[in-house]
């Protein structure tokens, strides 16, 4: 299955709410830009595994990227590899809760079998996004498993796919960090 660009996908980028994660007075692309950026020296740590796992599955490396970013802030967020409150595990957040994901917790929080579980999953949820709404674009169907990749499949029921996500911004601002990582050498 061959997945949009990510360059072609619209985003509107951060909230105010997730923007104040690093007290920007700003929201918008330009606040997911600056905590991509902010995420880059921690980022080229993973960058190897990154894209051997992107090349493999054919997820954009930048996207990866993004949700790295998004998620954990390239491993800055976490305690121990975990995050949410203990509910997720890794650079990705792989949710391991019986409420959530129910997904078993695989390789060490930074390594490339965690990087290669997580994308497994969004690779799934972009297959039934694309599977439910067969009619939309490419970027339209990928934004979707972008934000499915957050709160499931069954909660993106139109076009605003972030109606239900995380700062209800999710996919928005990871597509601007991956834009942004793709711009700067992902």
């Amino acid at each position: 299955m061959g997945y949009a660009d990510i360059m072609d996908v619209e985003a509107t980028g951060a909230s105010r709410q997730t923007a104040q994660q690093d007290r920007l007075g700003y929201s918008g692309v330009r606040a997911s830009e600056t905590m991509a950026e902010t995420d880059r020296g921690r980022m080229g740590r993973y960058k190897s595994k990154i894209n051997r796992v992107g090349n493999d599955t054919g997820i954009d490396p930048a996207l990866i990227a993004g949700i790295i970013s998004r998620e954990s802030r390239a491993g800055n967020a976490l305690d121990g590899g975990w995050g949410d409150s203990g509910k997720a595990w890794g650079l990705m957040q792989v949710d391991i809760t019986s409420t959530g994901g129910r997904h078993t917790r695989r390789g060490e929080w930074d390594s490339e079998e965690h990087i290669r579980q997580a994308t497994g999953i969004l690779v799934y949820f972009i297959q039934r996004i694309s599977e439910k709404f067969p009619n939309w674009s490419r970027e339209e169907q990928l934004k979707g498993g972008i934000a499915a990749y957050n709160m499931g499949d069954g909660n993106v029921t139109s076009k605003n796919v972030d109606e239900r996500t995380t700062g209800g911004d999710y996919s928005n601002d990871v597509v601007a960090r991956a834009q942004w990582y793709r711009r700067n050498g992902f």
